[in-house]
């Protein structure tokens, strides 16, 4: 699977942990794992969510070269 988002990594750079989000976002923090392992990815109204309580923009949450890759 491709790393679609970078969420683990924003995480560790906020000192923050997937069970810290799981419980801001009241969600199963096995859940969260899927997010940080690529698994399956939040939906936009989430990502938004996770943006807020990050402090980053949406964009910083998703991998560079998966964005390159997205055609229109």
């Amino acid at each position: 699977m491709q790393d679609v988002n970078r969420l683990k990594l924003v995480l560790v750079e906020q000192k923050k942990t997937s069970k810290w989000l799981s419980e801001e976002l009241g969600v199963s923090p096995s859940t969260v794992s899927k997010w940080c392992t690529n698994s399956s990815q939040p939906d936009i109204e989430t990502l938004a969510r996770i943006s807020r309580l990050l402090g980053v923009g949406i964009e910083e949450l998703f991998n560079k070269k998966f964005i390159e890759s997205v055609s229109f």
